[in-house]
């Protein structure tokens, strides 16, 4: 296993644990309304079926990013969704749960597809055209969202820092997929350290613009 191999799963494995618990909201509040008996089947299900739709989106992605600049476009989107994940207060959303077993599933995969459009793009961008790494992390991200999730969100507000090395890998993700713009090559490859100084400078700028803007938040 390659150096580049690695970094890239421990990269998709990370995105799936910062991104993991609004799903797990979406599940818990799609099965609220089951009984017992079947609200374990119908996470279980959801999910499932919810990863298979995924599978398919981020490889359609992979294929699209290979489209001359899209790329690019897509780190560009994915710095967006890094800033978003500092400064989004929280809003709250009515997911309609089910009082049957396949609508709960219904809700679970309609709100996964909607909320999880983050996901793909960061995941997509950090294999880098490789299919099985799209795949494996996408299964490390099952028993994320079962089992890790609530721990998680836990975790974001016992330590807000998390949120920040959260934004930091995405960040990151940003910077290589614009890093290895085909198009952009021989900027980043003919200047090594450039393409160093660009990726350090977008890590640290999203983060600071974030805390300045949660700052500026706490005191409206």
């Amino acid at each position: 296993m390659d150096s580049e191999f690695l970094i890239s799963l421990l990269t998709i494995i990370g995105i799936d644990i910062i991104l993991g618990g609004d799903n797990a909201i979406v599940v818990a509040l799609a099965c609220r309304n089951l009984p017992d008996a079947i609200r374990n089947r119908a996470i279980i299900l959801g999910i499932g079926l919810a990863l298979i739709t995924r599978m398919s989106l981020t490889v359609v992605a992979v294929q699209l990013l290979e489209i001359p600049f899209l790329l690019a476009t897509g780190g560009a989107l994915l710095i967006y969704i890094a800033y978003s994940l500092l400064t989004d207060q929280g809003d709250d959303q009515e997911i309609e749960g089910g009082t049957s077993l396949w609508s709960a599933i219904k809700a679970i995969i309609i709100a996964d597809l909607v909320m999880g459009f983050d996901n793909v793009i960061a995941v997509a961008g950090a294999a880098h055209g490789d299919h099985l790494l799209v795949m494996i992390g996408l299964i490390f991200s099952v028993p994320i969202i079962i089992w890790g999730s609530q721990m998680i969100l836990k975790a974001f507000d016992r330590f807000p820092i998390i949120v920040y090395i959260g934004a930091g890998i995405l960040a990151f993700t940003a910077s290589r997929m614009i890093t290895h713009e085909d198009m952009l090559a021989p900027l980043f490859i003919n200047h090594p350290m450039f393409a160093t100084l660009f990726q350090s400078v977008v890590i640290v700028g999203v983060i600071l613009a974030g805390a300045y803007k949660v700052r500026k938040q706490q005191h409206t």
